[in-house]
């Protein structure tokens, strides 16, 4: 009996797996051929373009002043409180004077003891003077009087000068405002020991005028020469997300801030405050407005980013164009008929949404592309077509 019947050959599976995966290569292609591609467009318009720095800032009062002491002792009594309105030359703070008054009483008792000195110096020269003239004392005798009057004298300016330095430190226990204002800090409480001793402790922050504040900035050194004093800006804060408040540059101060490498500038801008909403410390996120333009055709940005997919050895746009150059500097692609067209443009400022159209082929009303968006033939947008399995 044959070999073949009882143990049937069976065909070999290498093939039949080959087979297989050519099948599905082949599905797979034609799910590509049948991929269209569509584009999403915005037409170029006419409107408004503000070319701006951003930076970020803290607002500030423009004159704030620290009410120090230039005497140690300790804090009897306070008259005034944080937000608390002063006048200049008011009583805001007293400081003990106890220990004061008691030198200024020492001071006031050397100083009478030199004037008696000097008194006593005087009767004693004169009484030289006069025997000397009658050649009744020795010249040793009347120089000596000269030398002990002279000493007097100047014990006793000695001692006046101690006086009032006395005087002037019981004066400095009562601490006056400097200026209208309002008191923003108060760093002391009643029993406090201050010291003066290597530098003067501060008491209070008083603001001069809350209703006019500044904005301290810091600007990128790639961003400063476009600054300049008299810009406009507009800025917000955390406190009111929904306000715009304005200003103008002040000021761009030159010396450079140097922080991990990183050079900016400050930049200060001054803010009306009348209602009085900004305060002290707030973080500012300010844009300086360095250009604008009114009326403008432009467009968007996104069109300037996108760049047609070319298939693998396919021909480039100038050489499916008949080999013809294609506009050289910037370009955007433009949707004519249904199909893509390079368009060459010169451009102008940019707010970061928007950018200023100066010349070029692309007119106003016109479909500028901004994406492309594929699509298999009878499916929806974002379904991608995948072969069909055995």
């Amino acid at each position: 009996m044959s070999t073949d019947v009882l143990f049937p050959r069976v065909p070999p599976v290498r093939p039949l797996f080959a087979a297989a995966a050519l099948l599905v290569l082949a599905l797979l292609a034609a799910g590509c051929s049948n991929t269209t591609v569509e584009y999403r467009t915005e037409k170029a318009a006419t409107g408004d373009i503000e070319e701006t720095v951003t930076a970020t800032g803290t607002v500030n009062p423009v004159t704030t002043v620290q009410v120090g002491t230039q005497v140690s002792g300790t804090i009897k009594s306070i008259f005034v409180d944080f937000n608390s309105p002063v006048r200049k030359g008011q009583l805001i703070a007293l400081i003990d004077p106890t220990l004061f008054e008691t030198q200024l009483a020492q001071a006031q008792a050397n100083a009478d003891r030199a004037e008696a000195g000097l008194r006593d110096a005087e009767r004693v020269l004169n009484q030289n003077k006069a025997l000397y003239a009658k050649n009744l004392v020795a010249k040793n005798d009347y120089d000596s009087a000269v030398t002990a009057n002279d000493s007097a004298k100047a014990q006793l300016a000695q001692a006046r000068a101690a006086l009032q330095s006395a005087a002037t430190n019981l004066s400095y226990t009562k601490i006056y405002s400097p200026v209208d204002g309002v008191v923003i800090s108060r760093n002391v409480d009643i029993g406090q020991t201050v010291a003066a001793s290597f530098q003067t402790p501060t008491l209070f922050t008083i603001a001069q005028d809350l209703t006019k504040m500044q904005i301290d900035t810091n600007v990128a050194e790639s961003d400063i020469g476009k600054v300049k004093v008299g810009q406009d800006v507009e800025f917000t804060v955390d406190a009111y997300p929904d306000t715009t408040f304005d200003g103008k540059v002040w000021q761009v101060r030159r010396a450079p801030i140097t922080v991990q490498n990183v050079v900016t500038y400050d930049v200060v801008i001054q803010v009306s405050n009348r209602d009085l909403k900004l305060m002290p410390g707030m973080t500012a996120n300010v844009s300086v407005i360095t250009n604008m333009r009114e009326n403008v055709l432009r467009i968007p940005n996104a069109a300037l980013r996108f760049r047609p997919e070319r298939p693998a050895g396919s021909a480039s746009p100038a050489q499916a164009a008949g080999g013809k150059k294609g506009p050289s500097g910037p370009a955007v692609w433009v949707l004519e008929n249904g199909k893509s067209k390079r368009a060459g443009v010169t451009l102008g400022i940019s707010d970061g949404t928007y950018t200023e159209v100066l010349s070029g082929e692309v007119k106003e009303g016109q479909d500028v592309i901004v994406e492309a968006v594929k699509k298999g033939k009878g499916q929806d947008a974002g379904r991608p077509a995948g072969p069909r399995m055995f």
